[in-house]
């Protein structure tokens, strides 16, 4: 047996998971990985797994990557519960939760662009900047003049460096601070991390199994669920897949998708094998059906820790 590329905790109660891609173009490999360690997760445990589109930032969607999604991840055998749901069909959710916080003076506008922030702010080039508070505690004069700008605000959250701490299956217990970041965009379209907070209540989801360059995401989104009184699911945040230079995974290179892989003679089946393999679940080329898979996914990875 291969080496395994992680372990994880004991699960949850219930494994109610989801796998939530953005259709912005064809599911790459890591992509593809993370929905079948999803699937195995939520399945292992008795669970639901749903697909949700989150097809919010409507300029980067592109015209039939949805569909394209899903039959990859039919093509793969990782069937799905329920209807897919399509964020951009669930506005009025978002909207009460961004009056729920409105309500209780936890937002405030802000005119900050990137560019500002970065440049205000200590942190290493690459790094996700701190915001400065600029626009925390305007003037009334202040607000105003900005108003007469005609520039349109974003919707901030007062983080205020809460420390927020949470339990995630392969990285353990992590206590971090909460900046002050965005809820909705000045464009008016709700953020990532409200929406997939509401989303994940509002489909009574109890684990969220996703790439680990969401880990940091991970405490603000928390802390949304505690202002709004919604339920906090387990996490499981996965090692990503990586090329053969060490780079993520990266739509733009076609020979990493799954018809990028039938153009060399890889057929789904085996696609989904060696993406088994890739986190020591078997061999290469080892043809597992669904009963062989989350047999192994729950004796390999599955681990007490007690």
């Amino acid at each position: 047996m291969v080496e395994r590329l992680f372990q994880l905790a004991p699960a949850p109660i219930n494994g109610d998971g989801r796998f939530a891609p953005s259709p912005t173009g064809p599911l790459h490999l890591g992509n593809l990985r993370t929905a079948l360690l999803a699937w195995c997760c939520a399945r292992s445990n008795g669970g639901r797994f749903l697909i949700r589109i989150e097809d919010l930032d409507q300029e980067r969607v592109r015209p039939g990557s949805a569909t394209q999604q899903l039959g990859d991840l039919a093509a793969l055998g990782l069937e799905w519960d329920e209807p897919v749901v399509n964020q951009s069909d669930r506005m009025a959710l978002y909207d009460d939760a961004i009056e729920s916080l409105r309500a209780a003076e936890l937002l405030y506008p802000c005119w900050c662009t990137r560019a500002e922030i970065r440049g205000a702010s200590s942190a290493p080039h690459g790094e996700p900047a701190h915001y400065p508070g600029t626009c925390r505690e305007l003037t009334t004069a202040q607000l105003q003049e900005r108003r007469a700008s005609g520039r349109q605000p974003a919707l901030r959250a007062r983080g205020g460096q809460a420390e927020i701490t949470f339990l995630d299956r392969v990285h353990g217990e992590r206590t971090d601070l909460v900046d002050d970041f965005v809820v909705a965009r000045n464009d008016g379209a709700p953020a990532y991390h409200l929406a997939v907070v509401v989303d994940d209540a509002a489909q009574a989801l109890s684990e969220v199994v996703r790439g680990d360059d969401l880990l940091d995401s991970t405490a603000a989104q928390c802390w949304l669920q505690i202002q709004l009184g919604l339920p906090r699911p387990s996490y499981v945040h996965l090692p990503l897949l990586r090329d053969s230079d060490g780079k993520r995974m990266s739509k733009r290179d076609s020979s990493v998708t799954l018809d990028g892989q039938a153009e060399l003679g890889h057929a789904p089946l085996q696609v989904r094998s060696e993406l088994a393999a890739s986190v020591g679940l078997c061999e290469p080329d080892e043809p597992l059906d669904d009963d062989q898979l989350l047999s192994r996914f729950s004796s390999i990875l599955v681990e007490s820790t007690e």
